[in-house]
């Protein structure tokens, strides 16, 4: 029994330091690729993309002038920013049992190309993209948008 009121704590501990710094719920994405410079905005603090990275619901994803990023998101929809973009991570759930949920990520500035994964595949329209004039609902698809 003393073994495991220490073994609680220090597990306990293990959880907080191990776990993404104010990750907002469980990945929802992962980058895959990084050209030039590309950032990851996570509560105010700004950390430099690199592949292997965990993407979180509410993250920004920003890439500099010189910039590229791709990432891929759990339902297999997959994202590729080009040079000078902005995209919010606005919002993200995804049930892999029946392949149901929804996306909402936010096209601030800047170029994004899409492959629609299974939340659009089970769930036409349920996954949308907001720019400044617009919000496209996707159907299961690829496409391109370019917000200047």
């Amino acid at each position: 029994m003393p073994l495991l009121g220490k073994t609680l704590p220090v597990a306990a501990l293990w959880l907080l330091l191990t776990a993404p710094a104010n990750a907002d719920g469980p990945q929802i994405a992962q980058v895959k690729t990084v050209e030039g410079i590309a950032f990851i905005v996570r509560d105010g603090s700004r950390i430099t993309a690199k592949p292997g990275d965990s993407l979180y619901q509410h993250d920004i994803i920003e890439t500099a002038a010189d910039g590229a990023i791709g990432f891929t998101f759990i339902d297999n929809t997959v994202f590729s920013a080009g040079p000078g973009s902005q995209i919010a991570l606005e919002r993200f759930r995804y049930d892999s049992n029946n392949f149901h949920g929804e996306m909402l990520a936010g096209l601030r500035k800047g170029s994004l190309t899409a492959v629609s994964g299974d939340i659009a595949r089970a769930t036409p329209g349920a996954m949308k993209i907001r720019t400044p004039t617009a919000i496209l609902g996707v159907s299961g698809t690829t496409f391109a948008v370019k917000v200047y």
